[in-house]
């Protein structure tokens, strides 16, 4: 029997369809669909100048939208060879972290919810206004923050802002533990999830899966600690707060516990942004740009360890103020191509606990 699961649109990771065949209770095969939410943003990006593209970049996953800015800012400012003041190269790698922060809780939350839990949503919702009121705070937005700007960010730090921002990680991270008990504490979520959509290592590597659903299978890549771009080769460092989460067991289980385990560290790693940025004191937290911004004619490829893993974009320059071609490489996309191995042999009620544990945002697949 072929079945079509979708397409629908579970409000938070976009409009996805699942063709399946099953034999009885067991899928013979598997297809994901994409597509459905296709608007060519990378032929929008060559109709735009430098300054504006980051509007769309900060679009393509919506859960990662100040991640998306900084990637695609980096590689500009490469080009440009544009020295980044120091307070706005530490604000961004904090910045970057709370909005990993906000990536996370949404899906620890949405996660339980397709389980058929809808409890720990609430829970994680909680959370994640504590931190959404903080960069609310500093950009003025709550999903599409554009906070970022080529040279550096849109103002300086709030009087104050930095002491809120240590309150709120403070708060998140003690009510963290009931969370926790209502997800791995839980023997029913342990049991839908436990030895369930084991994905191996060897599939990891052939499809290019990247970010926390990677690191659960076993594999120790974090672009922050291996390629390090803003402040992270300073915070990865021996004796810093940086560290990389694995787990060897590869299945819907261990996923969860990446995903609850990099909160932890996030959290850790922005607490130590707003001490160095305490110490650094006033100062410069944009470039001054000129009123036209062309870009030298050459080409870069930046990757970021976004939340949901590599993000890379590989921009082309003919000179002019706009990009010849930016072309993206989204994290989302591998990790979905690789349903088609991990559903194939088990069964439908199993379906979406795999499906939910691979962390997608559509608009990330389909750009």
């Amino acid at each position: 029997m072929v079945l079509n699961i979708g397409p629908q649109h579970p409000a938070t990771h976009g409009v996805l369809r699942l063709r399946i065949t099953a034999d009885g209770e067991r899928i013979t095969a598997a297809e994901p669909v994409i597509g459905y939410m296709h608007r060519g943003a990378e032929k929008l990006f060559e109709a735009r100048d430098y300054r504006q593209i980051l509007v769309l970049t900060n679009r393509h996953d919506w859960l990662s939208a100040f991640s998306n800015e900084v990637g695609a800012a980096l590689t500009v400012e490469h080009l440009l060879g544009m020295e980044v003041p120091e307070r706005a190269t530490w604000t961004r790698t904090l910045l970057s972290e709370l909005n990993r922060v906000l990536n996370h809780l949404m899906f620890l939350g949405s996660y339980l919810h397709e389980l058929g839990a809808i409890t720990p949503m609430f829970y994680a919702f909680r959370e994640r206004e504590e931190i959404q009121a903080v960069m609310e705070e500093y950009s003025g937005g709550r999903l599409h923050f554009m906070a970022t700007r080529i040279g550096g960010l849109l103002h300086d730090l709030p009087d104050g802002w930095l002491d809120r921002v240590d309150a709120a990680v403070e708060l998140v991270r003690d009510r963290i533990p009931e969370l926790v008990s209502l997800m791995v504490g839980n023997e029913i979520v342990r049991s839908r999830t436990r030895g369930i959509g084991v994905l191996p290592l060897e599939k990891v590597l052939e499809y290019g899966v990247s970010g926390p659903i990677a690191r659960a299978s076993g594999l120790d890549v974090d672009l922050r600690r291996d390629a390090p771009y803003l402040a992270y080769r300073e915070l990865f460092a021996e004796g810093g707060p940086g560290r990389v989460v694995t787990r060897e067991a590869g299945d819907c289980l261990a996923r969860l516990e990446v995903l609850i385990e990099q909160v932890d560290v996030s959290l850790d790693l922005a607490r130590a942004c707003t001490a160095r940025l305490r110490d650094l004191g006033e100062g410069p937290i944009s470039t001054k740009l000129p009123k036209v911004l062309k870009v030298p004619e050459g080409e870069h490829y930046l990757a970021t360890e976004n939340p949901l893993g590599f993000n890379g974009y590989f921009l082309v320059s003919r000179g002019d103020k706009a990009p010849h071609r930016l072309k993206l490489r989204s994290a989302s996309f591998n990790n979905v191509q690789v349903l088609r191995e991990m559903l194939t042999g088990t069964v439908v009620p199993d379906m979406v606990a795999i499906l939910g544990s691979m962390f997608f945002v559509v608009g990330d697949i389909d750009r």
